[in-house]
């Protein structure tokens, strides 16, 4: 199972606001043009992140966007679950009617990989992804075959 290309897209235009709110607001249209979103589905997925405290707005020429909370106070579960998205490896959405209204044998295996995906996310803040992406253009960790996490940096770098 893979990513949405919503919960995709609202990590990468987070981890573009990281990298580049230092000195002011980011305007949508510049993460757009950025990351090569359109700016509707940006201004879909900023309503939601705003309605999670994830994004602050600032209204007015010169206005935009600032992270909500500090790039360390926000996982990238925290960004994806503000989408109203997430990876469920049950085909139950973990309400346990698998087959018919009845568990199906696999459940929990399935229902861990789920768990097991969803910490591994809360783990990584935004700050992570910045210093990655950091480390990536001194050279460090920079090898064929590299983590997503890494793949995601280099995009909003």
């Amino acid at each position: 199972m893979r990513l949405s290309t919503k919960g995709r897209y609202a990590v990468t235009a987070m981890l573009d606001l990281a990298l580049n709110g230092q000195d002011g607001p980011v305007t949508l249209s510049d993460i757009s043009e950025n990351q090569g979103i359109s700016l509707s589905y940006l201004e879909q997925l900023f309503a939601a992140l705003r309605a999670k405290k994830l994004v602050r707005g600032v209204r007015g020429p010169g206005g935009g966007y600032f992270l909500g909370r500090e790039a360390d106070e926000i996982s990238i579960a925290n960004i994806i679950c503000a989408v109203d998205e997430w990876v469920e490896f049950t085909r139950c959405q973990g309400k346990e009617d698998c087959r018919g209204g009845q568990r199906c044998l696999t459940h929990s295996l399935w229902d861990d990989l789920s768990r097991q995906i969803y910490e591994f996310l809360e783990e990584i803040s935004l700050a992570d992804l910045v210093r990655r992406g950091q480390e990536s253009d001194h050279g460090c960790h920079k090898e064929k075959g590299g983590s997503i996490l890494d793949d995601i940096a280099e995009q909003a770098a």
